[in-house]
């Protein structure tokens, strides 16, 4: 593949966005690209700046990596927009923590000529974090109905966002494939759900959302089915933790919710108790992270279909 031209175009772009990046006390720089570059001939431009590498196509990004530049694959489907191309790279470098979430960022990219790196936008993390919509949700590509996985996310970001009686309070939600999950988990203790009935048990009752944040200062996962019931509570996840693979500092309970989301067909959502981030794990990694203490109450858009 031939790189594509550092044009007098390209040049002056360039050294806008670092001039803004400088200026504007931003976190680093993300450049979403249609074709190679020459990169150490950017390296030598950026200096030490932290930039973040997008595309759709990982041979686009060959050999970036050997001069540090962090880079993301974002993979989606045709009659995708400009925004959400550039949603996708965010979302992914926020999860990878190439950036922090509540910063801003300097993004050149093509805007009209799929061809030219044309456009400059200034996003603020904290307002962009602030939404998900449901096509965020639906590239896990989860058997999950959307509506659940929305109702699972919603009450995950009100527990790690406002705790319990002014204390930080961390949980793990696993949702869809009930038994395959019930097999693969022992009691840790009481179980405060046995006994109701489902209609008692489902999570679109915003009485059985509060009850629920009241168990989630127990020890163990909450398992919940694909129609929203609460399955379980305080269940222990007895899965293999081997072939798992995360970022430093993350605990047992993201350990233990990567590990089910690889050995079973759940999706994982697990609430930091230092941080009250919500990460979403599906396949053995984390897909999504929302930051919960960042929040405003959660928005979904309205322009999503089918929802």
């Amino acid at each position: 593949m031939e790189p594509l031209k550092f044009t007098e175009q390209f040049k002056y772009l360039l050294e806008t966005i670092i001039h803004a990046n400088e200026r504007l006390d931003a976190a680093g720089i993300l450049i979403f690209l249609e074709g190679s570059l020459d990169w150490a001939r950017l390296r030598r431009m950026v200096g030490e700046i932290n930039v973040i590498l997008a595309a759709s196509r990982p041979e686009v990004l060959a050999g970036a990596q050997d001069h540090g530049f962090k880079s993301t694959i974002v993979k989606l489907g045709e009659g995708t927009t400009v925004n959400d191309r550039l949603a996708h790279a965010i979302l992914d470098a926020v999860v990878h923590e190439y950036l922090p979430p509540g910063t801003r960022i300097i993004a050149l990219y093509s805007g009209f000529d799929p061809n030219v790196l044309d456009s400059i936008s200034v996003i603020n993390l904290v307002e962009h974090l602030d939404r998900l919509s449901g096509r965020d949700l639906r590239q896990l590509d989860a058997k999950v109905p959307l509506k659940t996985l929305k109702l699972v996310v919603d009450l995950a970001v009100e527990v790690g966002s406002e705790g319990r009686e002014g204390k930080a309070v961390g949980t793990l939600f696993v949702v869809g494939d009930t038994r395959r999950v019930l097999a693969q988990s022992k009691p840790a203790g009481f179980d405060p759900v046995r006994g109701y009935q489902r209609s008692e048990r489902n999570l679109a009752d915003a009485k059985v959302r509060e009850g629920i944040k009241e168990i989630a200062q127990l020890d163990g996962a909450l398992i919940i089915a694909p129609d929203a019931t609460v399955v379980a509570a305080c269940r222990y996840l007895d899965t293999d933790t081997a072939t798992i693979t995360l970022s430093k500092g993350l605990g047992a309970r993201h350990w233990a919710a990567a590990a089910i989301s690889r050995t079973t067909g759940a999706i994982a959502i697990a609430v930091s108790q230092s941080s009250g981030t919500v990460r979403i794990f599906q396949n053995g990694e984390c897909a999504l992270r929302v930051e919960a203490r960042y929040r405003r109450p959660m928005v979904w858009k309205d322009s999503d279909p089918d929802e």
